[in-house]
């Protein structure tokens, strides 16, 4: 095996097959798995490399870092796994289910002297790197609210509800634009096509900064939008993942008269921010080879997974002790 190909990816299935593509391009495949050793095999042949079960990735020393795309109600038990084992670990969204579970991830991390990262994906995104950074140049003032959209038409899951599948990204955006910790999150949830799982969702949250934010997704939406709309005190952006790439970063700016009885508004120019091209995900597994290198440092790392698993969580216990937020 090439000793520059010493990452296996796990899962070759609905997103795996999208990591398994940019690792091969990016020359460091080094295997695939899969519990389908058909499709498994169809991946070794198609991408020129082994086809292994998990057990023996985890024994090759040729292999120093695994790459999960699995359920994620596996995530823990096949990340402890290979942390154990001594390799670097890249699980895909949500971290883990469970507080117990993710503290457990980033123990073995630690004891082990490896890598915990997990996959949030927008944060390696061109134009969110570009939209932080003009908020780190106060380009917008101070920011005052912060909401998202991610909605779509399918896909259903049968394990986690849509907040755990989709409101991940958003989470993990807004405590970066943030810096700020969440003083307390609520819920709204509308469960229509099974009783344990919620379709559509709303979740507020409130910063500690005093910066509010709401999150809204839905896989019952007749049409798919992607929006992190940013508010501030001297403009507004906004990241709209739906639109051609040079129209995805639009900044607004505008002025406030408070002089007046009634403050007045006044919008000035309305442009969009160029930014140069590249795909979000290859950015992400770029991002991972060079943690392994010891190149950059950590962005969404265990610790900010937990972060944004304490809030998931949060939002759905809410719904649990506020039955009146809970719409059957």
């Amino acid at each position: 095996m090439d000793s520059n190909k010493n990452i296996a990816v796990v899962g070759c299935g609905y997103w795996g097959k999208n990591l398994v593509r940019n690792f091969d391009e990016l020359n460091v495949l080094g295997c695939v798995s899969d519990t389908d050793v058909n499709l498994a095999k169809r991946f070794s042949s198609k991408y020129k490399v082994p086809h292994m079960a998990y057990d023996e990735i985890l024994i090759n020393p040729g292999i120093t870092a695994v790459v999960l795309a699995v359920p994620a109600e596996l995530h823990s038990s096949l990340a402890i796994k290979a942390l154990k084992a001594g390799k670097h670990v890249y699980v895909e969204k949500p971290l883990a289910t469970s507080k117990n579970d993710a503290l457990k991830m980033i123990k073995e991390a630690e004891e082990n002297d490896v890598h915990l990262m997990v996959g949030h994906l927008l944060q390696y995104h061109p134009i969110f790197i570009r939209l932080k950074e003009m908020i780190n140049h106060n380009d917008l003032g101070k920011l005052q609210y912060i909401y998202s959209n991610r909605m779509s038409f399918g896909k259903l899951r049968s394990f986690e509800d849509v907040v755990w599948s989709f409101a991940p990204h958003d989470i993990s955006m807004m405590l970066a634009l943030s810096k700020s910790e969440v003083d307390s999150v609520k819920s709204e949830k509308f469960y229509g096509l099974q009783e344990n799982i919620c379709d559509i969702a709303t979740i507020h949250l409130k910063f500690k900064s005093g910066l509010r934010g709401h999150i809204q997704v839905s896989w019952l939406n007749p049409v798919k939008d992607n929006k992190l709309v940013v508010i501030g005190t001297k403009g507004m952006a906004i990241f709209d993942d739906t639109q051609e790439w040079n129209k995805k970063l639009k900044f607004i700016n505008h002025s406030i008269d408070l002089s007046k009885t009634t403050p007045i508004i006044t919008k000035h120019d309305e442009s969009f921010i160029i930014v140069n091209e590249s795909e979000p995900l290859k950015e992400e597994c770029k991002h991972f080879i060079g943690l392994i290198n010891g190149e950059v440092q950590a962005l969404t790392d265990g610790k900010e997974g937990l972060k944004v698993l304490n809030i998931l969580t949060e939002a759905s216990e809410y719904n649990k002790k506020n039955t009146n937020y809970d719409s059957k």
